[in-house]
């Protein structure tokens, strides 16, 4: 090669963050990147040369190109792509027998939709994988689809700013509501407030340990923004700002953002946990789980829920959807706050804005 030829440290592209805190930041990744994602397909989108995998993203986003090109070539499986303006499940379903799709990867929030509808009348049989990504899966959304269709599904973990870095790897056996464990490529870590490794059971921030250097597939740093680089990546741990456990197994237990856990009389609560509870409920399409300031307690719960088609929210529906989460839950996690809306804020991605939620309620909370 040339001298002036890129070499494996050199930039290669940039995308911006899905927003979901925040004003979004430009990752800018290295010529590395491209074979990180060597795993993401081989070993967790499980494709093969006479596949066809389907990845659900807008292209241009960071998930497309986890889906659409690099691991995927590199495998040298085919790819299908269908963009769209509006998700609609009654458009993507039969899309699997009409081009015989082998593997499937979509978010949460699209599976949440396909488990509402009438799965026995699509042909869904070409497809031998499910996986998804992009926010953590509801148990009772994994449990729904399986007994649909018989395929579990494969929930992995990621950011902008990396490539696969925890997942339900091919060959191992997934445990219902957790993310699976540490990619190879990966050296993962828990660590506490104080910067130590947490417990096991121990709530602690999902970290990347970079002390050796940066592992392939990690980003160089935000764009043109040193300092929010250094608001995540120090003391030789690059910090993804979400929170977890970990089992004595080694499986990973997702929380939410440290930005969404709820701090109320005390106690933190993790929004997730709620909001699994919940999607039990029939009647219950999609749900968000934030806090609402309060004189008292500090924080209290509030639960922003989506209904199926048909289904009308009453004073009564909101008391029953608040028991139920009494007697699934402690107590002291229920939401004294329910409401019903048409549809949750959400960036292109697919991923919920709770930030543009907790932002609205502040806004009435200050009059």
């Amino acid at each position: 090669r040339t001298e002036d030829a890129p070499c494996g440290d050199d930039p290669l592209l940039m995308f911006f963050t899905s927003g979901t805190t925040g004003y979004p930041k430009i990752a800018l990744h290295n010529h590395k990147y491209p074979l990180g994602h060597f795993v993401t397909a081989k070993y967790w989108h499980n494709v093969d040369p006479n596949g066809l995998h389907f990845t659900i993203s807008d292209t241009g986003w960071g998930k497309a190109l986890w889906g659409k090109l690099y691991g995927q070539w590199l495998c040298e499986a085919a790819t299908f792509t269908y963009d769209f303006d509006r998700f609609r499940s009654e458009d993507i379903l039969p899309l699997f027998k009409k081009y015989n799709i082998t593997t499937f990867c979509a978010p949460p929030t699209m599976y949440r939709f396909f488990i509402k509808e009438d799965l026995s009348k699509y042909d869904l049989s070409s497809i031998k994988y499910a996986t998804t990504a992009g926010e953590a899966l509801n148990p009772e959304v994994f449990n729904q689809f399986k007994k649909a269709t018989g395929l579990t599904i494969m929930e992995g973990f990621g950011q902008t700013e990396t490539t696969l870095s925890i997942a339900n790897f091919v060959g191992s056996t997934p445990k219902i509501g957790s993310m699976g464990r540490p990619s190879p490529l990966y050296d993962v870590v828990l660590l506490d407030p104080d910067g130590n490794e947490c417990k096991t059971g121990d709530t602690g921030e999902i970290c990347i340990r970079t002390k050796e250097g940066a592992p392939c597939g990690l980003f160089i740093g935000y764009y043109l923004d040193e300092e929010k680089t250094k608001d995540v990546w120090y003391d030789g741990y690059y910090h993804t700002g979400d929170q977890a456990t970990m089992d004595e197994d080694g499986y990973l237990w997702y929380v939410g953002r440290i930005d969404d856990v709820i701090k109320s009389s005390g106690y933190r609560i993790g929004p997730f946990e709620i909001e699994s509870v919940i999607m039990e409920l029939p009647y219950v399409l999609e749900c968000a789980i934030t806090p609402v300031p309060d004189e008292v307690r500090g924080q209290i719960v509030k639960a922003t829920i989506v209904l199926t088609k048909g289904t009308v929210g009453t004073d009564a529906l909101k008391k029953e959807v608040q028991e139920y989460v009494k007697t699934h839950t402690a107590p002291y996690k229920y939401p004294r706050i329910v409401e019903f809306v048409d549809e949750l804020p959400k960036t292109i991605s697919g991923k919920v804005r709770r930030v543009e939620i907790r932002k609205k309620d502040m806004e009435k909370a200050n009059g």
